[in-house]
């Protein structure tokens, strides 16, 4: 019988001690909390048998003994959907996943391979932050993955997905990537916990109402999806990837094409009442123009008078940027216009046509929008669309009125194609405010103010609300029927597939922020 050689013994040896993390007591931990370790949500974003570890024989510096292999982190790359991805996921069963010189190293290394191959990086956050003992050291750690974060971002998609804690200094690196997704109930993100916050101001507050997956989903917008488990996260990760290139040079990937470009969506010609007053979901124009499931939202519940997120059209991935009439009349505001730059930023840097519905009366008034500076958040929007050098095509749905119309992918904007409905409403302001200003004096001097001034707002209206004057001036490029609004659309791209457009050189803009 041959001797087995016991360099090869021990190869397997410590390869199988690094697969066991902090060991079984502390992934059971791990599994009584209702979350996986990391190697397992690992293998569940990546195709079945496609992980290549990374520095799996990693030991942090200070050389302790029996310390466990990999320093709190697990690195490397596989493929999603036969593609490749660059993952780290933090290891929560060694040291709390806390984050030292050499977990940083591994992260920073896996972060630049991605970078040097044209391939999306995807990070599995669950940690505890800094590692205290190792001090300065780990603070530069996580400069080092900052860094990377920003000068990546626009080259290659990163996506976050925060497993568990993501607290202090350690949320900065998922707000700098292109999407977080977080997980309900077992992910939060702050920047000072409870404890802190109950010291300095004396209010009390626990971590899931401070900065859990629904806050950041619907109050402070920093999430951009969430799941109900680690699993859902994960396969909402996937899902989300599929909508995006591997770089900021290749084209998004062709989905589906099984649903008919030449369908009709005969519902739509009825959508828009006949009362501009009267509410719509623009969500039930979206779902039946684009091709059939493949609509992911983005920031759902944030800034719900704008809509945003990825679908297809004709198997072709395209940002979606929408208002939402059935949300205080789908008016701009701070956070709406945060949420459609972003959206925007996004669909150019990784070539994503972007397709926007335009229903806005115009910016929200009031003291609270303009000392939160209103002003300099809707500049991102016209900001973002002017320097956009993808395919932008806009359907004028109802109401485009005055800053909202100009900024929001109008001709003016540099838009290739701009399509209207009939109930398309295009004008400085709506007409009851526009027969005011006009018609002031004749409405004040006649015998009944009510009845002439209802008389001259529907001359307005009927005169110049309406999307044929616009088409005159050649700022319409097709008054559409509703229910071909799918096909118009397809036909566009396909046309505007070649697009080049040229910017002047520059190191980089200044965007208001």
């Amino acid at each position: 019988m041959t001797k087995k050689d016991p360099r090869l013994e021990k190869l397997q040896g410590l390869r199988e001690a690094a697969q066991l993390g902090g060991g079984q007591s502390r992934i059971d931990r791990q599994h009584e909390k209702g979350s996986l370790t990391a190697r397992e949500r690992i293998n569940l974003l990546l195709d079945e048998g496609s992980f290549r570890e990374i520095g799996a024989l990693i030991s942090h510096r200070g050389h302790v003994k029996d310390e466990p292999f990999g320093d709190g982190v697990v690195c490397g790359y596989g493929t999603v959907d036969g593609r490749t991805v660059y993952v780290y996921a933090q290891d929560f069963t060694i040291q709390g996943g806390s984050l030292g010189e050499m977990h940083a190293e591994k992260i920073c290394r896996v972060m630049d391979l991605a970078a040097k191959t044209g391939s999306p990086i995807i990070g599995m956050i669950d940690s505890g932050g800094a590692r205290i003992q190792e001090g300065v050291y780990s603070l530069g750690g996580y400069a080092k993955v900052f860094r990377r974060n920003a000068i990546y971002s626009g080259v290659i998609p990163q996506i976050s997905l925060i497993m568990g804690p993501c607290a202090g200094g350690a949320s900065y690196s998922p707000a700098v990537t292109d999407l977080i997704v977080m997980v309900r109930g077992k992910s939060y993100m702050f920047l000072t916990g409870p404890a802190v916050i109950k010291t300095v101001t004396g209010e009390e507050v626990d971590s899931e109402s401070l900065g859990g997956a629904d806050v950041h989903l619907s109050r402070s917008g920093n999430a951009h999806l969430v799941g109900n488990s680690d699993e859902e996260a994960i396969a909402i990760a996937r899902r989300a990837l599929s909508y995006l290139p591997s770089n900021n040079v290749d084209m998004a990937p062709i989905g589906d094409q099984s649903d008919d470009i030449y369908r009709r969506a005969e519902a739509l010609n009825d959508l828009v009442p006949m009362d501009p007053s009267i509410p719509y979901s623009m969500y039930d124009a979206i779902e039946q123009i684009v091709d059939a499931g493949s609509f992911l939202e983005l920031q759902k519940g944030f800034a719900g008078n704008a809509i945003v997120g990825f679908a297809r059209l004709g198997g072709q991935p395209v940002a979606i940027v929408s208002q939402e009439p059935a949300d205080r009349a789908g008016l701009m505001d701070v956070d709406s216009s945060d949420k459609i730059a972003r959206m925007v930023n996004l669909a150019d840097s990784f070539n994503l046509p972007i397709i926007t519905f335009v229903d806005s009366p115009g910016f929200l008034p009031g003291t609270d929008q303009e000392y939160r500076g209103v002003i300099r958040h809707g500049a991102k929007v016209l900001y973002t669309y002017a320097n956009a050098t993808v395919p932008l095509i806009s359907v004028v749905t109802r109401k485009a009125y005055g800053g909202a119309y100009v900024v929001l992918s109008s001709k003016y904007m540099g838009t290739d194609i701009c399509y209207a409905w009939p109930s398309a409403e295009i004008a400085v302001m709506g007409a009851e405010g526009a027969a005011n200003i006009l018609y002031g004096k004749q409405i004040r001097e006649s015998a009944d103010p009510a009845a002439k001034r209802a008389e001259l707002t529907a001359e307005y209206h009927e005169e110049y609300l309406n999307p044929y004057e616009a088409a005159k001036a050649g700022y319409i490029d097709e008054v559409i029927e509703p229910a071909e609004t799918r096909r118009k659309l397809i036909e566009a791209l396909h046309a505007l597939r070649n697009k080049v457009d040229n910017t002047p050189p520059r190191k980089h803009g200044n965007m208001p922020v």
